[in-house]
């Protein structure tokens, strides 16, 4: 019997959209293929902006006002 079922990963184990239909124990083989957002579907903003991979000072939280106007002088070298 083979089942195709979607689940998330969270950082540390796959969770299931759905529960299965195995006897405890049973042994599986998993194939893990990346389901993209299609569009109109639901997608995370934070999901977004991680993947953009952005880069920015350490300290811009604390220091908005300065980087507002501009690169401040003694801002950390991000290179």
């Amino acid at each position: 019997m083979t089942m195709i079922m979607n689940a998330t990963y969270n950082g540390q184990v796959l969770q299931l959209d759905e529960p299965l239909d195995l006897e405890p124990n049973t042994r599986v083989r998993v194939s893990i293929e990346p389901i993209e957002p299609k569009l109109g579907e639901p997608y995370s903003f934070l999901d977004f902006l991680a993947s953009l991979e952005l880069r920015g000072p350490t300290d811009w939280s604390e220091r908005i006002e300065d980087y507002s106007e501009g690169f401040p002088q003694d801002a950390p070298n991000l290179s």
